[in-house]
């Protein structure tokens, strides 16, 4: 059985119906929660209705991928320990499928398992809460990342593609290709890319990253860390050997210009 939340389900609002969103906060969104706990399920669900999302449940993995798929929903809260399926194994058949490839996710995992939370970063996953957790904390996480998801970008929502060499990311369509090739990123991987991309040759910090592109003053940094190895599978010609997002030891990553055809850098 899974551990419940840090507060108890009496502390849990009534679900209420959707209302309009305070000033700041995303709009009300479709929200598919996975958790084979019941406990855990209906406070969360409680608390994200609170908040004015519409809420799906579903207490298997099986039934929880049919709904993804089916009912596609604008973010999912996914437990890692499900009957059925597990979590990560949900996780990476969306990932695989290009209708799941952006699918903003926020992982439920047991408080120790580092391992499984970092595998999970590793899938696409867009961020995680530790059980036992403050549902309101979960809230915030959930708004936070509903509110990238719907950004054009981490910087201004203006302007065009962001261009270097063959590399080429458009915010406002959110697809980014190289050499013509599309790539399947996901929703803090494009806006990783993206922030990278119009900060060329600086030296920026796992903390600077975080703050600038996660939204937080606070968190793991392995979080960025784990990000930028997958954004290197997805844009380097040799991830073992990166040359446009380089690691600067001591301090942080670079981004260095894609060299165009004249040798140049773009």
């Amino acid at each position: 059985m899974n551990e419940p939340p840090a507060e108890s389900p009496a502390a849990a609002p009534a679900a209420t119906p959707a209302t309009s969103p305070a000033a700041g906060q995303p709009a009300p969104g479709r929200i598919l929660v996975i958790d084979d706990d019941p406990t855990v399920a209906e406070v969360v669900a409680g608390y994200l209705t609170r908040a004015g999302h519409h809420v799906d449940r579903a207490a298997d993995g099986h039934r929880g991928l049919a709904l993804a798929r089916a009912h596609r929903p604008d973010l999912l809260v996914l437990d890692l320990m499900l009957p059925g399926i597990d979590g990560l194994e949900i996780l990476r058949r969306l990932r695989a499928a290009e209708d799941g490839a952006d699918l903003p996710v926020v992982l439920l995992t047991a408080k120790g398992s580092e391992e499984d939370r970092v595998l999970g970063l590793e899938l696409g996953a867009d961020d995680y809460v530790t059980k036992p957790f403050s549902p309101r904390e979960l809230v915030l996480r959930v708004q936070s990342v509903l509110r990238r998801s719907r950004a054009a970008g981490p910087a201004s929502p203006g302007g065009g593609p962001l261009v270097s060499g063959d590399l080429v990311l458009d915010p406002q369509a959110r697809r980014a290709r190289r050499g013509g090739r599309e790539l399947l990123l996901t929703l803090r991987e494009f806006d990783l890319l993206s922030f990278l991309l119009r900060h060329p040759g600086t030296v920026l910090s796992r903390q600077e990253l975080m703050e600038r592109v996660w939204g937080w003053d606070f968190g793991d940094l392995s979080t960025v860390t784990v990000h930028v190895r997958r954004l290197r599978q997805k844009v380097e010609d040799d991830p073992a050997a990166p040359a446009l997002i380089t690691t600067v030891w001591g301090v942080g990553y670079r981004f260095d210009p894609v060299p165009d055809a004249k040798g140049g850098r773009a």
